[in-house]
């Protein structure tokens, strides 16, 4: 057997596993958001062009959760960047029990994503909630966490933050460390400050890691849905109801799979022109 033929056995496994479970759904989404496919109607699927993407631009309750989608995004990208940045730079400058804290931090990613929402809707809880018992010691009234449409999308936000900064501070810490020490020890023998050393040295040299965490944080923003729909099942008001949770209740309470799949589709457009916008900020920002 030549050579070339053998390698193409090699590939095969994985390029089945991405046509069977990449292309092919992406395809069959991109059929279904040009067709009228409802589950629960007697009448024949039928091609309806672009009339899917239409009456989704047109529904207030897709514009609501476009609107806490990006609600969420705007909120959590930027102080999970800032958060997990300050850590790792406080575990770079340690020099005894990093390794403990690296491990505390990392840990709560380990959980899947039912387990964290169930801790933190006994920490939010209105009556019995660890938060509102420690407000209660200092003499503050009790917080409806979840039920207050003030309140609800922040403390969403707050428990993705303890979720996955863990990640974020190990791979931002790798980097630092992968910054060449030379260059430390030539800024501080010219009597650099340090403020300056990481202005200066630090981030033009993670700033390639900095831009692949904030579009990777920026892309998994937009599709989040178990911390909500955990939760406060959208709630109050609708107000904490993403765009992927209208696509499940849609698809799967609804049976409209074709509007679905257009909604689907527009939330694809969403994460794309928000992460080309950052891409060119990122990178005009490093020139």
């Amino acid at each position: 057997m030549k050579p070339r033929a053998s390698s193409y056995l090699f590939v095969a496994p994985y390029g089945l596993s991405f046509l069977t479970f990449i292309v092919v759904p992406i395809g069959t989404a991109f059929v279904l958001a040009l067709m009228q496919f409802d589950l629960t109607s007697r009448k024949t699927a039928s091609f309806v062009g672009l009339r899917n993407f239409q009456e989704a631009l047109a529904d207030p309750y897709f514009q609501k959760a476009a609107i806490a989608t990006c609600t969420f995004t705007a909120m959590m990208v930027p102080i999970l960047i800032l958060t997990g940045l300050a850590f790792a730079v406080g575990l770079q400058a340690m020099r005894t029990g990093r390794n403990t804290i690296r491990a505390l931090l990392f840990l709560p990613g380990m959980f899947n994503v039912v387990v964290a929402a169930l801790i933190w809707r006994w920490f939010y809880d209105g009556e019995f909630g660890y938060f509102n018992f420690l407000l209660k010691k200092v003499g503050i009234p009790p917080v409806h966490w979840l039920s207050e449409k003030t309140l609800a999308m922040p403390s969403i936000v707050g428990m993705s933050l303890w979720w996955t900064l863990g990640g974020t501070t190990i791979v931002l810490l790798a980097a630092i460390q992968q910054v060449p020490k030379q260059l430390f020890e030539a800024a501080m023998l010219d009597g650099a400050s340090s403020t300056r050393i990481f202005a200066r040295i630090t981030m033009p040299q993670i700033r390639p890691v900095l831009m692949f965490i904030t579009i990777t944080s920026t892309i998994g923003a937009f599709q989040v849905f178990g911390q909500p729909f955990l939760l406060t099942q959208g709630g109050p008001e609708l107000s904490t109801r993403g765009v992927v949770q209208l696509i499940y209740e849609t698809g799967f309470n609804q049976y409209r799979l074709g509007y679905a799949a257009a909604m689907s589709w527009l939330l694809f457009a969403m994460i794309f022109a928000f992460v080309v916008f950052q891409f060119m900020l990122l990178r005009r920002s490093s020139d």
